[in-house]
C-alpha cells in the first residue's frame, strides 16, 4: 500500500484530524509499539518460533516481559500460540493473517530505524553536548 493511501485511511478515520484519547486505536498503538511487541512481531516474520528463540531474538527481555507481549499479541489476533502434544512439552508462537497484515509494515519501519538509528543516535549525543 502506498503512503498516500495510508494517509487517506488516516485522514476517513480521524477527519478533523483529532487523535481522540478515548480511541481504541491507543490500545492497538500501545501494543504494537512497545519496545517488545514490537520486536516479537518482526522476529515472526521469519516464520513460527518457540519461546527460547524469541527470547534469543529480542536480546535483553525478560521472561515475564516476554510472557506478558506474546499473550498481550495473541488476545489482540496477531499472534497464535500452538502447544504440541509431546514430552517435553514444545509451544510455538506464529502471526495470525492480522499479524502477518500488520508485519508487512512494520518490517518496513525497522528497516529505516536499522538505517537510521546511528545518525538519529549520534545527533542526539551532539545536540545534548551543544
Amino acid at each position: 500500500m502506498r503512503v498516500s493511501d495510508e494517509v487517506s485511511a488516516v485522514r476517513e478515520a480521524f477527519p478533523d484530524g483529532v487523535f481522540p484519547a478515548a480511541c481504541p486505536s491507543r490500545v492497538v498503538i500501545d501494543h504494537v509499539t512497545s519496545k517488545w511487541g514490537l520486536l516479537v512481531l518482526v522476529s515472526l516474520v521469519d516464520g513460527p518460533q518457540r519461546w527460547s528463540e524469541l527470547r534469543r531474538r529480542a536480546e535483553g527481555v525478560s521472561e515475564k516481559m516476554l510472557a506478558q507481549t506474546l499473550r498481550t499479541l495473541e488476545a489482540d489476533g496477531f499472534v497464535h500460540r500452538e502447544a504440541f502434544p509431546v514430552i517435553p512439552p514444545k509451544v510455538e508462537y506464529g502471526l495470525t493473517p492480522l499479524g502477518e497484515e500488520l508485519a508487512a509494515h512494520l518490517v518496513p519501519l525497522m528497516g529505516w530505524v536499522a538505517r537510521n538509528a546511528h545518525a538519529v543516535v549520534s545527533g542526539r549525543a551532539a545536540a545534548v553536548r551543544v
